[in-house]
């Protein structure tokens, strides 16, 4: 016989605090998603709309797994990190990202930061895209 797990009242999970991911949709607005909850994810115009959205989204995905008995993953805690990594490359391709910085009158660590963020975003907006298709 396996022992029962003692669920908490739905009303515990509701009030947990879970990251949600923004961003910017490639056709305009934004899409929110809680990664700790498979499937929960949902769009707006704005921001404040996408989060009204988020919130009203991470509320039936909760009821709708507690009245069907799933378990409802708890929010994992991030791990801290230091905003600092070493990178290894080329000579030749650290000539070049300088001269792109210094064409953009910013500092190499600048420059990176928001190409970086950029691709970033690029492929989270690629993915988001992939899954709406999948959903029509």
């Amino acid at each position: 016989m396996t022992p029962r797990i003692e669920r908490k009242p739905l009303e515990f999970y509701l009030n947990l605090r879970y990251p949600i991911t923004v961003i910017p949709d490639i056709t305009g607005g934004f899409v929110a998603t809680i990664q700790d909850l498979p499937g929960c994810i949902t769009q707006g115009e704005t921001l404040e709309e996408t989060h009204c959205n988020m919130e009203e989204a991470k509320q039936l995905w909760m009821e709708s797994m507690y009245e069907d008995g799933n378990e409802i993953p708890l929010p994992n805690q991030e791990e801290e990190y230091s905003g600092k990594f070493n990178v290894r490359l080329p000579k030749s391709l650290h000539k070049k990202l300088d001269g792109l910085a210094v064409h953009e009158g910013v500092s190499l660590n600048q420059y990176l930061v928001s190409t970086l963020s950029h691709a970033v975003g690029f492929e989270e907006g690629a993915k988001t895209k992939t899954r709406k298709r999948k959903q029509k």
